[in-house]
């Protein structure tokens, strides 16, 4: 199996079209669907069926995908190892993060790095979905999801809290909630179900049974503009929240703890421009100390 074609063909697989697949290797469509000609030739088997929904894998195809996927964890680790001793302060490292850590302190990190090694250039993917390290979708990333993945090694970077907070507007109209009614007589802004689950059932600690949601959203700046804007009650970094003049804390006393993690692939870790951009991450956090006995970067 020609492991370009089987890129190709494990990329249909997980777009579910030639159109999705062409944009997640950034190829054009009529390529993609050479390619996959081909491979179906090679091997004598239809590993697709084409269906109004999208492309369905035929039972060959599922076994043709345990193969290809062999192919590319070799693939990912023969790259990874090959970075992992390259001692250059030059080239690519894609980052991976969320976009109110990038804004809090990412882009901070990235400038202090640009600062002192020029020739590296950052990639930075903003997505609430957490990368794949393991299949190279990013060399780092800095989420608050500490990985169980043995292949990664994790740094704690600093311990956050959420808060509740809305407008002034807001409150003005609707008074503050009373504590233990899950916010019954009040709207809310919440994530997606598919970012954070938890949303649907409590924010910061607190039951929203009896709220409304009036927004939902998969973005934490779009969170904190909802909130400004006086569509309901957000759950927000604390540190985000306590420096914004358009919104106001309710129930200060209430504080939900979340950790933020640095992680990277073991095999990056010898990598001279990845570890150089983690060690801007780390230091662009400032004085927050790893949690004992969880700091596993090597420094």
């Amino acid at each position: 199996m020609d492991w370009d074609n089987a890129r190709i063909f494990l990329a249909i697989g997980r777009a579910g079209t030639l159109r999705g697949a062409a944009a997640l290797l950034r190829i054009d469509q009529a390529t993609c669907g050479r390619r996959l000609a081909a491979l179906e030739t090679s091997l004598g088997a239809r590993l697709f069926l084409r269906t109004p929904a999208g492309y369905v894998p035929t039972p060959a195809g599922e076994l043709a995908r345990s193969a290809a996927e062999a192919m590319e964890r070799a693939a990912d680790q023969l790259q990874r190892e090959m970075q992992g001793v390259d001692n250059r302060l030059s080239g690519l490292v894609r980052i991976a993060t969320t976009d109110s850590m990038a804004s809090h302190f990412v882009i901070a990190a990235m400038q202090r790095l640009h600062a002192a090694h020029p020739d590296i250039r950052i990639v930075l993917q903003v997505a609430p979905q957490l990368a794949s390290l393991t299949r190279r979708e990013a060399d780092l990333a800095v989420r608050a999801v500490r990985p169980l993945d043995p292949d990664l090694i994790s740094r704690h970077l600093v311990r956050r809290h959420l808060g509740l907070y809305a407008s002034p507007a807001y409150l003005a109209a609707r008074g503050d909630p009373v504590r233990g009614t899950a916010l019954a007589g009040h709207d809310i802004v919440i994530y997606h179900q598919s970012i954070t689950a938890r949303h649907a059932e409590r924010i910061a600690g607190e039951p929203v049974a009896n709220a409304r949601v009036a927004m939902e959203v998969n973005s934490a700046m779009m969170l904190q503009e909802a909130a400004r804007a006086g569509l309901g009650i957000a759950e927000l970094g604390v540190h985000l929240g306590e420096i914004d003049p358009q919104l106001v804390r309710i129930w200060p006393d209430r504080a939900e703890p979340y950790d933020v993690w640095l992680v990277m692939h073991d095999d990056l870790s010898r990598s001279a421009r990845v570890r150089a951009a983690a060690d801007a991450i780390i230091a662009s956090v400032g004085n927050a100390k790893p949690a004992a006995g969880n700091d596993k970067m090597p420094r």
